[in-house]
C-alpha cells in the first residue's frame, strides 16, 4: 500500500510540473548560463558500485561538455558517508520520503541524469524505481534533459511498469546491455546501448592495497582469494507502515528493518535459502583452501554486506573482513585489485576488478552478473544464489580460475577494452541529446577520437587499451 501512494503521489507532481511548464513556471536555460544538471542516484549508503560509477559518470560528462560550461549537483543520503566524494560538485541531501524533495529539486535544474544501475527493476525496491522514474519524468515534464545513464531493466511490477512507459517516454534512457534495451523498448521508452559507467575508475595506488592486505596477515607471496558476499534473500525493500508501528510499539521486525519506512524482505523461507548460500560458500572456500594455500579475505562492497562477510568468516574460523565501513571507495577498488582471485555476488566488485585482470567467477541473483560473465564468454564462472548444487558448483569454479587465471585474465582485458569504447559511445549519445535539447549550448569543435570521449584514464588503462585495440 505504502508503495502504491509513493507511485501516486510521484505521479501527481509530475503532471503538476507539466502544467506549471506551460505556464512559464521553472528554471530554463538559455546561452550565457551554466548546464545545471542534478545526478540522481543511490549514493550515501557507502555502496562501492552505486558510488563510483557515479564518479565516472561525473568526470566524463564534465570532460564531454565542459567544467566551464556546467553546474553539477549529486544525491546523497548522508553526507558523511560522501565526504571527499564528487569533486567540484554540489551533494544535495536525498531523504528516505522522498516526493517534496523531487518537487522542489528538479525543477531548479536544466536536467537530469538519473545514475542507478538498477534503474527500473523491482528486484530490489519499487521506492528507488519510483524515485528514478519520477526524477526523469519530472525533467521530461518541464521539457528538460532526462537521461538514464548506464541503466538496467529487469522485471517490474505491473505498476512501475506503467509509470515507466508514461512518464520516460520522452526521456532517453542508455542501457548497459541489450536485454535492458529490449525490456524498455516494449514500453516505448527511447533507448541506445551502452554499458555500465566504473570502468575508468581511478582508485588508489596499487601499493596501497598490498599495504592493507599486508596489515591483515597477507605474507606477500600467497595468491589472495577475495569473496565479495550479500543476502540475496533480504530483497525487495518495502515500504510497510504497519511493520513500522508493531517496530515502534513492540518491537517487532526490528532484525528486517532497513531505514525509515522500508524493510527487507524476511521470513523462514529467505532464512533457509540465506542459511544455504552461506554455507554453500564456506566450505567450498573452505575446501579450496585446503587443496590451495591461499590467503583468503571477505570484502563488504556495501555496508549491508558486512553481515553476510562476517558469517562466512566465522565458519572459515575467522579470515579478514574488509568492509565499505571503514575503506572508502578508492581503497576498496585498491585491495580488490591486489588481489589474485575472487568469488563475487557484487557486480562492481567484479567490474572494478576487471581493469586489474583479477580472474573472477560470479554468483548472482539477478541479471547484472550473468550479462556479464555472456558478454567476457565465461558463462561456465556463473553460478546462481539459490542453485541447489551451489557449494561443488563453486569449487570447480574456484579450481578453473587457479587453473586458467592467465587465460581467464585475457578475455577480462578484451572485455575491458571494449566496454571502455561502449562508455565513449555514451558521451557522444550524451553530447547529442544536449544538443537536442539545448541547440545553442556550446561544446567542444573539430574531430575527436573514443577517447576523447572518456574521462582521463590511469596508465593502467592506457596500457589495456594499447594491448587490446
Amino acid at each position: 500500500m505504502m508503495d502504491f501512494m509513493l507511485q501516486a503521489w510521484v505521479s501527481s507532481i509530475i503532471e503538476r510540473k507539466k502544467a506549471a511548464w506551460v505556464l512559464g513556471k521553472g528554471e530554463r536555460w538559455a546561452p550565457g548560463k551554466k548546464l545545471k544538471l542534478l545526478f540522481a542516484g543511490y549514493n550515501g549508503a557507502r555502496n562501492m558500485g552505486s558510488d563510483a560509477r557515479v564518479e565516472e559518470m561525473i568526470r566524463q560528462l564534465r570532460h564531454v561538455l565542459g567544467p566551464e560550461n556546467v553546474e553539477f549537483s549529486v544525491m546523497s543520503q548522508n553526507f558523511k558517508l560522501t565526504e571527499g566524494y564528487f569533486k567540484d560538485t554540489r551533494q544535495v541531501h536525498l531523504p528516505d520520503i522522498f516526493p517534496p524533495f523531487l518537487a522542489n529539486e528538479v525543477p531548479q535544474n536544466h536536467g537530469v541524469v538519473a545514475c542507478e544501475g538498477s534503474m527500473f527493476k523491482s528486484k530490489f525496491a519499487n521506492a528507488l524505481a519510483t524515485m528514478m522514474i519520477g526524477s526523469l519524468g519530472i525533467a521530461a515534464a518541464e521539457n528538460k534533459l532526462s537521461v538514464g545513464y548506464g541503466a538496467e531493466a529487469g522485471h517490474m511490477d505491473t505498476p512501475i511498469r506503467k509509470m515507466c512507459a508514461r512518464f520516460c517516454k520522452d526521456s532517453l534512457v542508455i542501457t548497459r546491455n541489450e536485454e535492458s534495451r529490449t525490456i524498455l523498448r516494449e514500453l516505448g521508452v527511447p533507448t541506445e546501448l551502452g554499458t555500465d559507467t566504473a570502468w575508468t575508475f581511478e582508485p588508489r595506488a596499487p601499493e596501497y592495497g598490498r599495504k592493507v592486505l599486508s596489515d591483515h596477515g597477507w605474507d606477500g607471496r600467497k595468491p589472495v582469494l577475495v569473496i565479495c558476499p550479500i543476502n540475496p534473500f533480504e530483497w525487495p525493500v518495502r515500504a510497510a507502515v504497519g511493520k513500522l508501528i508493531a517496530m515502534k510499539t513492540t518491537g517487532a521486525h526490528k532484525s528486517s528493518h532497513y531505514r525509515g519506512p522500508y524493510f527487507h524482505n524476511s521470513g523462514p523461507e529467505a532464512d533457509r535459502k540465506y542459511a544455504h548460500y552461506l554455507t554453500a560458500i564456506g566450505n567450498a572456500v573452505d575446501a579450496f583452501r585446503k587443496r590451495h594455500d591461499v590467503f583468503v579475505i571477505m570484502v563488504a562492497t556495501e555496508r549491508l554486506d558486512a553481515r553476510p562477510a562476517r558469517k562466512i568468516s566465522e565458519r572459515l574460523g575467522g579470515v579478514p573482513i574488509l568492509t565499505s565501513d571503514d575503506y572508502n571507495m578508492y581503497e576498496i577498488v585498491s585491495i580488490l585489485r591486489a588481489c589474485h582471485l575472487m568469488a563475487s555476488s557484487r557486480f562492481h566488485g567484479i567490474v572494478t576488478s576487471m581493469p586489474g585482470l583479477v580472474p573472477s567467477c560470479g554468483i548472482t541473483m539477478d541479471e547484472r552478473i550473468r550479462n556479464l560473465m555472456k558478454d567476457r564468454g565465461h558463462e561456465h564462472l556463473l553460478m546462481e544464489v539459490d542453485d541447489p548444487d551451489l557449494e561443488p558448483k563453486l569449487l570447480a569454479a574456484l579450481e578453473h580460475l587457479a587453473a586458467n587465471g592467465e587465460k581467464i585474465a585475457d578475455g577480462i582485458g578484451r572485455t575491458v577494452v571494449k566496454n571502455l569504447k561502449l562508455m565513449a559511445r555514451m558521451g557522444v549519445y550524451f553530447e547529442e541529446e544536449v544538443h537536442s535539447r539545448y541547440p545553442e549550448f556550446t561544446t567542444r569543435k573539430g574531430q575527436w577520437g573514443w577517447e576523447d570521449y572518456l574521462p582521463p584514464m590511469d596508465a593502467g588503462l592506457h596500457r589495456l587499451v594499447g594491448m587490446y585495440s
